[in-house]
């Protein structure tokens, strides 16, 4: 229980070494603060290393754990008086911080360290400490649906704060995820935060907090406009940053510097990106292709169905490995989303027998995007899916690799959700495109665009962004290229665009 209150509020406090050079590195910025301020002050490990290092400023903190409260307090009166500093219990989300920011004169600082947990970690505990449910970041469609919808609760709050100090001159100084800073300082940069100044210093999460995330030390001030830019330093201590990210257009770039070296290769890319098959039921929908030729699921059951709805499979860490022999296959039961599955039952019975057997484990999907009545259904899924020719890279691997996905036993090959891909009807057009997208020209551009501490470093969003006429003209390969984009020679009423049919047959029980 103890563990699980834990989580849920973040609570993991800063180590006094941490927060120690936290304050040094603020010494050395020249920021003199009238007033620190921290949100969540957990026992005052912050407050009383500000306390040391501006000695003329007066103290104040908040935070929702009465214990926390009492603990900070006591750790201040042993080295201060009472009358420097005010810490009180309160929950940041009901705070009404523009009333405690307008009674607060003088140079501010707001210095901390805010929890670490996303909302839907929280959700998942059925906690209560989360903002009011809103869509703070505008998304719209089925962003606001899926993952995008995912947060740290330290965004949130961080967002409130830039809100709030926007009118007024202050600084803001917080250990966060590095992820997380970048989403603030973007949020600002889009909405007018009023930050005239910003930087990001690395700290080793692990080292002091036991986690394996990216985290910084985020320095911004506020009160009047300045670049969307910020200097990414590599420490607390380092004495230049190694890299500048900013805003280019309606995103982030790690390496402004590269970018407007390279920013010709930007615009509309021709092609449509799409993301790969999304099912979220992968122990019965996936099929390993065991060395006696019989399939078997996650569950460890052996599978004898029809090979009608049955593809090879493609996961992103194959693509960025180079295992493009499947030994995976995927179950398929719509060729559009929304299509009705219960012809199944007649088609191939023994399919919808399976997937019936195990009707619970769809059911007990999480997403709203399976919230249909359809049974079995499935996301991600058109005629494009079905193509026979595909140029693929897997979202989560950097630096990224586009691979050729060619069609095996006549069967096209399919990529899951951590995979976005564009179909293709020839493989001349694929191959050119493939050479196109590896080439050193694309690989550096797309370096200098993406974070190596993403969760997802390529997107759709950020492939789209690739000027394909300029990246051929670049790499040379302008007017094959062109030529093979050219529609191939066929006969009357022939599509090439077709679902072939399976050879591979499922062994027999």
């Amino acid at each position: 229980m103890k563990n699980r209150t834990r989580i849920e509020f973040g609570d993991f406090q800063t180590p006094p070494a941490l927060a120690r050079a936290v304050c040094d590195l603020l010494v050395q910025q020249d920021i003199a603060p009238d007033v620190v301020v921290e949100p969540t002050c957990g026992t005052g490990v912050f407050l009383v290393a500000a306390a040391a290092a501006f000695p003329n400023a007066r103290l104040l903190g908040w935070d929702i754990n009465p214990d926390h409260v009492e603990r900070a307090r006591a750790a201040l009166t042993q080295i201060h008086a009472p009358e420097r500093f005010r810490v009180e219990p309160g929950d940041f989300f009901t705070h009404h911080w523009e009333t405690e920011f307008l009674g607060i004169a003088g140079t501010v600082l707001v210095l901390g360290n805010l929890p670490w947990v996303t909302n839907a970690v929280v959700s998942g505990l059925e906690g209560t400490n989360l903002p009011t449910k809103e869509n703070f970041l505008g998304l719209r469609g089925m962003d606001a649906r899926t993952g995008k919808s995912n947060f740290d609760i330290s965004e949130w709050m961080l967002i409130r704060l830039v809100r709030v100090l926007r009118q007024r001159r202050a600084v803001i100084a917080m250990l966060c995820k590095t992820a997380t800073a970048r989403k603030v300082l973007r949020f600002a940069w889009q909405n007018d935060g009023r930050i005239v100044r910003a930087s990001l210093y690395r700290v080793n999460a692990k080292q002091h907090f036991g986690a394996s995330v990216d985290a910084c030390l985020l320095l911004a001030r506020t009160g009047e406009a300045g670049p969307a830019e910020a200097d990414v330093f590599d420490s607390l201590e380092a004495p230049r940053p190694s890299t500048t990210l900013a805003l280019a257009g309606q995103d982030l770039v790690s390496d402004i510097r590269t970018y407007r070296r390279l920013k010709h290769l930007e615009g509309f890319c021709p092609y449509q990106w799409r993301s790969g098959l999304k099912h979220d039921c992968a122990s019965v929908m996936e099929l390993t292709l065991e060395s006696n030729g019989g399939l078997c699921n996650k569950l460890g059951e052996q599978v004898n169905i029809e090979p009608d709805y049955l593809f090879p499979l493609l996961k992103g860490a194959d693509l960025a490995n180079r295992r493009l022999a499947p030994r995976r296959y995927v179950i398929v039961p719509q060729r559009r989303v929304g299509d009705d599955t219960a012809p199944i039952r007649f088609l191939a019975p023994r399919t919808w027998q399976y997937l019936d057997a195990h009707r619970g484990l769809f059911e007990a999907r999480k997403s709203s995007i399976f919230s249909s009545q359809i049974p079995f259904a499935v996301f991600g899924v058109g005629d494009y899916t079905f193509a026979p020719w595909k140029v693929a890279v897997s979202g989560l691997h950097r630096p990224p690799r586009f691979v050729l996905v060619r069609p095996v036993n006549g069967k096209p090959v399919l990529l899951d959700d951590t995979c976005y891909f564009v179909p293709f009807d020839t493989e001349h057009e694929a191959d050119v495109v493939a050479r196109l997208l590896n080439s050193p020209q694309c690989l550096e551009f797309l370096e200098c665009l993406t974070f190596a501490d993403a969760k997802r470093p390529i997107t759709a969003e950020l492939l789209r962004r690739l000027n394909l006429p300029a990246l051929a003209k670049e790499a040379g390969l302008a007017d094959e290229w062109e030529a093979s984009r050219r529609p191939p020679r066929r006969c009357p009423g022939q599509s090439i665009l077709r679902q072939p049919e399976l050879v591979m047959e499922p062994r027999s029980e």
